[in-house]
């Protein structure tokens, strides 16, 4: 029986090839199940022998096929590649967090403007900010400069001119203007009217305790405490009443930069101009003692014509009533 170290050899290559085929394989097979069989033939005197079993032949073949097919295993195997599909799912799943740095720039750029310019700061709403040609604001407070660049030249009204001091010679016109007459002058200060701790006999020799025109309750203006400014009277130079000009016509009063609103509120010699009360001569940073108070020039009178009011002694109305005639002054100029 020399031949049986054979039998067992191949039995033994089988059984190496059958733990080398993937377990995916060998359910095709089927035939390790007859394996037990081979070593019950008592006939197995050769591979060669005729008279070899014939089970043990179908076991040979089966195994040589098993041995020949090795290879094959190799093509399943690339099932394993397959299987780690999913781990290429990893990389896909790490897109996106590769999203998460292209998120960042923008974030990052977000807070400047993307031209690199500052944003607008906080403040009142630009549309309310309308101005007019002349760099006025419409819907803020009028400056000097917006009314004394419509009061440049002069249309002369009156039939002559003025003298600021009986000792001068007359060189103040009266000009006219769309709903308005102004005129360049000094400022001489008008204590008249109310007692008052700065303006009394004891302060002012000229002074009078009454004026043209009366607060709403009968009274004198009070010179202290209301804005006001001195008209001369009606003369053959000119009548201040003909240009649509009341007691109680509402002024704007500008020296500077400054721009104060005032009243009509008393009347004065009838060939002197530029005179204005207390109260105006310190609203504008004028010097207002009665006796050595004042400006010798440089103060800009516009009376706005058909503009009097019923109450004088009214600051709050004066104010918001001459801004709102200085506005359409430099509309209408």
């Amino acid at each position: 029986m020399p031949a049986r170290p054979h039998v067992f050899a191949a039995a033994s290559t089988a059984l190496l090839a059958a733990a080398v085929i993937p377990a995916t394989v060998l359910p095709a097979l089927a035939v390790p199940a007859e394996a037990p069989h081979a070593p019950a033939s008592p006939a197995r005197a050769s591979p060669d022998s005729a008279s070899v079993d014939p089970a043990y032949r179908a076991l040979r073949s089966s195994l040589s096929v098993a041995a020949s097919s090795a290879p094959s295993p190799s093509a399943p195997s690339f099932s394993a590649p397959s299987f780690s599909a999913p781990s290429f799912s990893a990389p896909a799943a790490s897109a996106p967090s590769a999203s998460a740095p292209s998120s960042a720039p923008p974030s990052a750029a977000a807070p400047p403007d993307r031209h690199g310019a500052p944003k607008p700061a906080a403040g009142p709403p630009a549309g309310r900010e309308s101005f007019s040609h002349d760099g006025s604001p419409e819907d803020g407070p009028v400056t000097a400069s917006a009314l004394l660049a419509r009061a440049g030249g002069c249309d002369q009204i009156s039939n002559g001119q003025y003298r600021t001091r009986e000792s001068t010679a007359p060189t103040i016109p009266v000009c006219d203007a769309k709903g308005a007459v102004f005129w360049k002058a000094d400022m001489d200060i008008d204590c008249d009217g109310q007692t008052t701790a700065h303006c009394n006999s004891a302060a002012d020799p000229y002074y009078q305790d009454s004026t043209a025109y009366l607060q709403s309750d009968g009274r004198a203006l009070n010179p202290e405490e209301l804005p006001y400014i001195v008209v001369p009277l009606s003369s053959s130079i000119w009548n201040f009443r003909s240009s649509g000009i009341r007691g109680g016509s509402v002024a704007a009063v500008i020296h500077r930069d400054k721009v104060e609103y005032a009243v009509v509120g008393d009347t004065g010699p009838p060939g002197i101009i530029g005179e204005a009360s207390y109260a105006t001569a310190r609203a504008l940073g004028i010097a207002p003692d009665p006796s050595g108070g004042g400006v010798p020039s440089g103060v800009t009178y516009i009376v706005f014509k058909d503009s009097e009011l019923s109450r004088l002694d009214d600051q709050e109305t004066i104010a918001r009533r001459g801004d709102e005639l200085a506005k359409q002054f430099l509309r209408d100029n």
